[in-house]
């Protein structure tokens, strides 16, 4: 008990010690091991529910587009999976390994680099949604149209999505850096004088305009869409077409949700954290630290959501799973090896029965692979038939020659 206490008298001791101090890249000082060891349990549980998700996702999505001409809605689907797996590999890692160690060993660049690589792919995934959210809407009004599909290039979206992402949270970039405090090497947030008027006003406008803004937008094109869905239509298409609209925003729309509220607790921390006043209460470690990992578990949640509710990346899922139990490497018979120099009818090249006209396991079918079956003759039975058909034949085929054979003998002697 008395060590437990003073334990948590050395962990409050140096909470306070170190209160004015705003930490960067994921580091967090702290003496409990406990903490130390769950929310790096927690990241790579995160990460690896994500990955997987993701990966499914995307290999959808470029299986669909290689098929055809992609979507606005499926590209920009893409560009959101495509955030979360880059989240997932480079950052949640990071923070695993900053929260399970009481020293930054990671490095300057990493460093300098890790929060405004967190912060710039979650205002792509942001501004990625205000877009795919206004796409929707024009789909909604009109889904005959397909619409975004041929007005403009995908790449004109995305481009000024990561530009603008990008440059968004660049004042972490240029003002986190190592430094060595109290014998301990620590990654830092540190703003010079000059720039302490600059980085109040940054405190205040990124939230607003990477959570609050987009929210506002997409929630607008979303409200608009799903009123959209609720007319009905008069003829079959229409009333299908109406249908897959309103599934594809009821979809979009979770996303938007499950986003604000798993990354709510981490705009709280964020603004906490640059409000706080001297003297006053700064944000607890354990509130920090998992208002992180609800951040990286919208990358896990993201996936799922788009594989439990897009009907086709369903099917092409399963499709998938059975292609990939149902494929085995194909068995080749000894004498399909022989005669394989000397067919002339190769199975990719067999002629093929038009669909709609035989049904498999009808006769002409039948007679058909009856014939491709022939066709394949082994060389030394071919030669045979060679000789024999080159040599003039004296068999008449008598059922009974052995009553000829006086009559063949006295024609000889004549």
């Amino acid at each position: 008990m008395l060590a437990a206490a003073f334990a948590d008298s050395n962990s409050s001791a140096m909470n306070v010690s170190l209160a004015h101090l705003h930490f960067a890249g994921g580091y967090l000082p702290s003496d409990s091991k406990d903490w130390r060891t769950i929310i790096p349990a927690l990241l790579v549980a995160v990460c690896l529910v994500g990955f997987v998700g993701n990966l499914c996702v995307i290999g959808m999505l470029l299986h669909s587009a290689w098929r055809g001409k992609p979507s606005m809605i499926h590209s920009l689907i893409l560009n959101l999976s495509l955030a979360d797996l880059s989240l997932l590999l480079f950052s949640a890692p990071v923070r695993a390994t900053a929260y399970s160690k009481g020293v930054w060993d990671l490095g300057w660049f990493v460093c300098k680099s890790s929060d405004w690589f967190i912060h710039a792919c979650m205002a792509a995934k942001s501004l990625t949604i205000v877009a795919v959210a206004k796409v929707c809407f024009v789909y909604a009004s009109d889904p005959a149209k397909q619409a975004g599909d041929h007005k403009r290039p995908v790449w004109l979206v995305l481009v000024p999505i990561w530009a603008l992402a990008g440059l968004l949270p660049l004042p972490e970039w240029f003002f986190s850096t190592t430094r060595r405090h109290a014998g301990v090497e620590m990654c830092l947030l540190e703003v010079p004088a000059v720039a302490e008027e600059f980085m109040s006003m940054f405190g205040k406008l990124y939230p607003l305009l990477v959570f609050f803004v987009p929210l506002l937008f997409a929630s607008f094109y979303f409200w608009r869409a799903y009123g959209q869905c609720k007319r009905r239509g008069i003829k079959t298409q229409q009333l299908r077409n109406q249908m897959r609209s309103r599934q594809l925003t009821v979809m979009l729309l979770s996303t938007a949700l499950t986003s604000a509220l798993l990354g709510l607790p981490e705009l709280i921390a964020w603004l906490w954290v640059w409000h706080v006043k001297t003297g006053g209460p700064s944000p607890p470690q354990g509130f920090i630290a998992l208002s992180q990992v609800l951040m990286f578990s919208i990358s896990s949640a993201n996936p799922l959501i788009f594989l439990v509710m897009s009907e086709e990346l369903k099917e092409g899922l399963k499709g998938l799973w059975k292609w990939t139990l149902t494929r085995k490497p194909p068995a080749i018979s000894e004498s399909q090896e022989i005669g394989a120099g000397d067919s002339e009818v190769l199975p990719d090249k067999a002629p093929t029965s038009t669909p709609g006209q035989e049904k498999p396991g009808s006769p002409s079918l039948g007679k058909e692979q009856t014939e491709k079956a022939e066709a394949v003759i082994l060389p030394d039975v071919e030669q045979f038939w060679h000789e024999r058909d080159s040599v003039p034949s004296v068999q008449d085929n008598d059922p009974v020659p052995w009553e000829h054979e006086d009559q063949e003998t006295e024609d000889r002697g004549k």
